[in-house]
């Protein structure tokens, strides 16, 4: 299979790696929490996702948009997790 120029960034290979992390984490918790849950999800994917659409763009203007995206998914990951650990 032919791997895409975006996969040997390794920044995506990290961000791919949390996602895989955070599916584990969210695993263990076991039930409750639902949407807080949802919403680490959502947000370690997002930055998956926005740095492999940033890399996809051909203008230095969308790319820098896709990856402030990503880096703001970061953050908002770190929200997740300050949650989780209060509420533990």
């Amino acid at each position: 299979m032919h791997e895409l120029s975006f996969e040997k960034l390794v920044v995506f290979q990290v961000a791919a790696e949390l996602v895989a992390e955070v599916q584990i984490v969210l695993e263990k918790l076991g039930k409750g929490r639902s949407r807080m849950k949802d919403q680490l999800h959502r947000a370690c994917t997002s930055v998956l996702l926005n740095i492999a659409e940033g890399a996809g763009e051909f203008s230095p203007a969308e790319k820098a948009k896709f990856y402030r995206i990503a880096n703001r998914s970061v953050f908002e990951c770190i929200g997740c997790f300050v949650v989780f650990v209060k509420v533990a």
